[in-house]
């Protein structure tokens, strides 16, 4: 006798890759990334510039010689989650004035955080809702209704 099996419910996507803590690395992870999610039809902003935030950290921050990031994207139904996993498990990030890149991740992101790995390993992790009405999208709109300029992308376009 045949059983039908459940079919999923919701969409999984995945995409991961290792590469080199360089800024030729950090480069090539953001416009992997940007054809990754052009692929699976979601926008490219704001998730392109986290992961090149993400990345440009591990490369600075996270860099041990020999030794690679991986970057990984998912979707699992309405969410978009971007990790970073460098091997400098003694270097948190923290949110801070010296630099902006976590700041930005912080304002372009639903939630991110730490994750510590087996040593020496962390990822650094963000998420993005895709759904209309993610934290991002209502910021964007509350600034432009109050006359503040958004942040990212759609300020510098002409």
């Amino acid at each position: 006798m045949k059983q039908n099996s459940p079919e999923l419910t919701t969409r999984f996507r995945n995409f991961s890759l290792q590469l080199s803590p360089t800024p030729r690395g950090a480069r090539l992870a953001r416009l992997l990334a940007a054809e990754q999610l052009r692929s699976w039809g979601l926008p490219l902003d704001p998730a392109r510039q986290v992961v090149a935030e993400l990345a440009v950290n591990a490369a600075t921050h996270g860099r041990i010689p020999g030794r690679d990031f991986r970057l990984l994207l998912y979707v699992i139904a309405d969410t978009l989650r971007i990790e970073v996993t460098d091997t400098r498990h003694d270097r948190l990030p923290t949110l801070s004035d010296s630099g902006r890149g976590l700041l930005l991740v912080d304002a372009l992101t639903d939630r991110w955080g730490v994750t510590p790995g087996l040593p020496p390993r962390k990822t650094v992790w963000a998420e993005l809702d895709l759904a209309p009405e993610s934290a991002q999208t209502q910021a964007l709109q509350a600034s432009s209704t109050q006359g503040v300029p958004p942040v990212g992308p759609e300020r510098h376009q002409s």
